[in-house]
C-alpha cells in the first residue's frame, strides 16, 4: 500500500457508488493498490469519508471486471497483472474475433456507420500530453469503444458478447500504463476506420490484424 492520502474525499451528496467506484479503480490503475494486495475497505472508506457501503458496491463492479477478486471471508484483492502466456492468448482470441468482424463490417458500411465511426474518432483526436491515468483513461475508454463499434457494426452479437467478457482493454491498461502508446495508437485507428469507410474488406481485415500485432508485441516486448 501506498503511503500518505492516496484518495480525495467526496463532497456532499457524491457519495454514490459511482463516484467511490472512479475513484478507487484510479487507484488500481495508477498502481496505488499493488496487483495482489488486499484492498483495506476501512481505509478506502475512511478516505473517501463514506460508509463501507459504497465501498463494497464498487468492489462488486470492478470484480465484474476482474480488477480485483473475491477473498473467502477476507474480502477483495487486486487481481495480478496478465503474464506472457496471458497476453498471447488474449491477442490471440482477438486475431480470431476482430479481423474478420472488421471485413465484415466494411462490406456492411451505411452513410450512419460511416457517421459512427468519424464521429468515435473525434472524441479521441490526439494523444494525451501526460502519462497519468487521468490523461489515458480518455484514450483507453475511446479504444475500447471502437474496437466494440467495429464488432457492433459486423453483426454478431454473439463475438461482441465475447469480446466483452474478456475485459482486455482494461488489463492492457494496466500493462501500459506510464508507457507512450497514444499516438501510435490514434494512427493506426484512423488506418482501420479509412478501410472501412472505404469499404474495402480486405483493406479493413490487414489494419486491423496489423494494429494488434503491433499492440501485442509492444505489450510483450515489456514482460
Amino acid at each position: 500500500m501506498v503511503e500518505g492520502r492516496r484518495l480525495e474525499a467526496l463532497p456532499g451528496r457524491q457519495v454514490l457508488a459511482d463516484g467511490v467506484y472512479e475513484q478507487i479503480r484510479a487507484l488500481i490503475m495508477n498502481d496505488g493498490i499493488e496487483p495482489g494486495a488486499r484492498v483495506n475497505i476501512d481505509e478506502i472508506a475512511r478516505e473517501l469519508g463514506v460508509s463501507g457501503t459504497p465501498v463494497r458496491e464498487a468492489l462488486a463492479r470492478l470484480e465484474s471486471e476482474e480488477l480485483v477478486s473475491r477473498l473467502p471471508l477476507r474480502g477483495y484483492r487486486v487481481t495480478e497483472l496478465l503474464n506472457r502466456k496471458e497476453v498471447d492468448d488474449m491477442y490471440a482470441l482477438r486475431l480470431l474475433l476482430e479481423p474478420p468482424s472488421a471485413a465484415l463490417a466494411a462490406s456492411a458500411m451505411s452513410d450512419s456507420s460511416v457517421a459512427a465511426l468519424e464521429a468515435e474518432l473525434a472524441t479521441c483526436p490526439s494523444a494525451p500530453a501526460e502519462d497519468a491515468y487521468s490523461d489515458y483513461k480518455a484514450l483507453t475508454a475511446h479504444d475500447a469503444r471502437l474496437h466494440e463499434l467495429i464488432l457492433r457494426l459486423a453483426g454478431n452479437v454473439a463475438v461482441e458478447q465475447a469480446f466483452a467478457r474478456t475485459h482486455c482493454h482494461l488489463h492492457f491498461f494496466r500493462l501500459n500504463y506510464n508507457q507512450p502508446f497514444g499516438e501510435q495508437t490514434i494512427s493506426e485507428h484512423r488506418v482501420i476506420v479509412d478501410a472501412l469507410v472505404a469499404g474495402n474488406a480486405a483493406g479493413a481485415r490487414k489494419a486491423m490484424t496489423d494494429h494488434l500485432e503491433v499492440a501485442r508485441d509492444r505489450l510483450l516486448s515489456r514482460l
